[in-house]
């Protein structure tokens, strides 16, 4: 830690740790512009690509070992695996899949490290707790019947837009996942991976006595129990046979999927995509020595994907480039004026208009007259561009939107493309969903089998219309606009009662409520006054005795937890961010302790935590957050979410504060 001497001024201990930040933030730059930090999730990743490359035959597959070490090493002291840093107990999902892998990878059931394993799943429900997914997995190793697993008919490709199974009425994460799976499910192919897979600790009954049938979560609407029926006939069709335009319907799926695999050779640029998409090529007959085969299995060494530590590897869930690009560069752009400074930005600004999209994605099925121009998360995703990356980069560029050293690059033309895609993804009720528009009106879709876990519609969110709108209003669009007068609206209705705003890709209510001050706090009239200052009220209300904020990832289905647990530094810096947005006075000694946090804990001039402060799934399973959020009674384990870490979220939010700091209060007395 860096030592603060008592007698500097807070002034000059910020502009200096801004400087060391800033230092820490070149060192890391790209030759070629961009930043990245490791994207972490659970072990189920892991585990997954472990039984995926056993499952091809590749079990000599160098990155099998780092794989199993990386898994021995995250296990928890009961022998489970959790979902995220710090999570109150372990996941039956992820314990069952990483149990799979270690069998399969020739680990014996009488080791230490599968008998806790064992001892662990059996007292927390078995096998029949696990989540549909995992028994897919199952079913390919031929641990699980495929009869007893949700149908998933590739005839579903051939629906009309009119009808709400339509493919793409699902969220674009969910869409690029279903179809894969759906081959999967027609074809219903076991591996036996050897013979080395057999769980037989796992079915202490015996097998014969086992229940694979779905369990019972409560009591069902009436749809269902209609899918429920539907599913059983389904299965029951396809044992017998009765399915006869079937190929066809698989060999239109195989043809979606293969047009878009992305150069790098992944497919949606994240983990479920891509390895359902490899393992239903590998069905329908597709070998190692294939092209699409051998591309794909190439991007598992890259850099891009694969982290090593030590002995240990971890494939991540997906990557971050642009994401981290876009935000490092509002930090860095933040800070004082230098040659340094500015050759850091040029590079950056560079490689982001390089990889604004000019290609038409799925979004054009909702989006139809309006030209490509918003960013994707990755390195390499050409189909699915998001607004929240779209928002954020296009917030970063726009202010540099009058500098001629980047007219010629294009610079004008890429921030007007980047605002009319925006204004064209903003949904009828006014706010702005990650990736599709107006994909949320069809929630019958939720009640099918196959959705027991995240969510299968992309919802409009307050963070997400709190960035677009920040952005547009970057670029000249003033609050008067109508589509801004709407998207403020819909900020104003999500409004909880303790005057938080939750967050669906940030945790939590420290994340909602920052990006609303931040985005609204110098567009705030007399209208806006009230329900800001109750948000700002929250945050302030929130500060632990140590000068920082923390928010556990249980927040999202314990809402006692909300603004709670212990001070990590990319939520301090959120809260920080969203107080100074409003610039109010009484609030300067609140922002001075947690500025002082964020000095106390800057290390070699950065920060660091174990902390997972990123959103996968919120576990908000079934329901249109927020304001309709019923979280689930006593369920506090988040077996519905799936939480992240970004490594780089502790470097360039701190740094961002203490930019602004620098700006907001330069001119005042101490």
């Amino acid at each position: 830690m860096h030592s603060i001497n008592p007698n500097t001024s807070l002034k000059t201990e910020v502009s200096r740790a801004l400087d060391r930040s800033l230092e820490w933030a070149a060192s890391r730059q790209a030759d070629g512009g961009w930043w990245v930090g490791q994207f972490e999730s659970n072990a189920s990743i892991d585990a997954e690509w472990i039984t995926a490359l056993h499952i091809m035959n590749l079990s000599d597959h160098p990155i099998i070992e780092g794989l199993v070490h990386s898994l021995v090493e995250r296990q928890r002291p009961d022998g489970s695996w959790d979902t995220h840093s710090g999570a109150p107990s372990g996941d039956i999902s992820t314990t069952v899949e990483v149990h799979l892998a270690l069998r399969i990878s020739g680990m014996p059931a009488t080791s230490k490290v599968l008998e806790k394993s064992r001892d662990w799943i059996l007292k927390h429900g078995g096998l029949r707790e696990v989540r549909v997914f995992t028994r897919y997995w199952l079913a390919m190793v031929g641990e699980w019947p495929w009869r007893h697993t949700p149908n998933l008919p590739p005839e579903i490709i051939w629906l009309p837009k009119w009808l709400p199974f339509n493919i793409y009425h699902f969220a674009a994460w969910a869409r690029a996942t279903l179809l894969p799976l759906m081959v999967l499910s027609a074809n219903r192919p076991v591996w036996t991976c050897g013979g080395r897979a057999q769980l037989d600790e796992l079915f202490p009954g015996g097998r014969h006595a086992f229940d694979y049938s779905l369990p019972k979560a409560g009591p069902k609407s009436i749809w269902q129990s209609i899918f429920l029926i539907t599913d059983r006939l389904l299965n029951r069709a396809q044992d017998m046979g009765l399915l006869g335009k079937r190929k066809g319907a698989i060999r239109a799926v195989t043809r979606w999927i293969l047009e878009r695999q992305e150069k790098d050779g992944t497919w949606c640029g994240i983990q479920p995509a891509w390895i359902y998409s490899l393992l239903a090529l590998s069905s329908e007959g597709y070998t190692t020595q294939d092209p699409v085969i051998q591309k794909s299995l190439n991007a598992l060494s890259s850099p891009a994907w694969c982290w090593r530590r030590g002995e240990s590897a971890s494939i991540q869930v997906s990557n971050s480039p642009v994401w981290d690009t876009g935000l490092m560069l509002a930090a860095v752009q933040a800070c004082p004026q230098s040659n340094a400074r500015d050759s850091i930005i040029s590079k950056a600004v560079d490689w982001l208009l390089e990889m604004q999209h000019r290609s038409e994605g799925d979004w054009i099925e909702a989006a139809e007259n309006v030209a490509p121009g918003g960013w994707s998360f990755q390195f390499s995703n050409r189909w699915y561009p998001d607004v929240d990356d779209t928002a954020v980069v296009l917030t970063s560029l726009a202010a540099h939107g009058d500098n001629p050293n980047f007219f010629a690059k294009g610079l004008p033309e890429a921030l007007d493309r980047a605002g009319n895609w925006l204004l064209a993804m903003q949904c009828t009720n006014g706010g702005w969903a990650a990736f599709d528009k107006d994909n949320g009106r069809n929630p019958i879709v939720t009640r099918t089998p196959f959705c027991d876990f995240g969510e299968v519609l992309d919802h409009p969110t307050t963070d997400v219309t709190a960035h677009a709108i920040e952005a547009l209003t970057k670029v000249g669009y003033g609050a008067d606009h109508p589509a801004l007068i709407r998207a403020i609206d819909f900020v104003k209705n999500k409004q909880e009662s303790d005057g938080s705003w939750l967050g669906r890709w940030g945790v939590n209510h420290i994340y909602g409520t920052s990006t609303v001050l931040q985005a609204l706090g110098g567009l705030a009239g007399e209208r806006e006054a009230q329900w800001l200052n109750r948000g700002a009220e929250w945050l302030a209300d929130k500060q632990n005795p140590d000068g920082g904020w923390g928010e556990s990832c249980d927040s999202y289905v314990d809402v006692s937890l909300a603004g709670a647990g212990p001070s990590t530094k990319s939520q301090t810096a959120w809260a920080l961010m969203g107080l100074m947005a409003l610039s109010r006075k009484r609030d300067k000694p609140i922002i001075e302790r947690g500025l002082r946090f964020l000095l106390d804990t800057q290390d070699q001039g950065t920060w660091h935590e174990d902390e997972y402060t990123g959103t996968g799934f919120p576990g908000w399973l079934h329901t249109d957050p927020p304001g309709s959020v019923k979280r689930p009674p006593a369920d506090h384990d988040l077996k519905h979410g799936f939480m992240t870490k970004y490594e780089l979220y502790s470097h360039y939010f701190p740094m961002m504060v203490l930019a602004r700091y620098l700006q907001t209060y330069t001119d005042q007395k101490e």
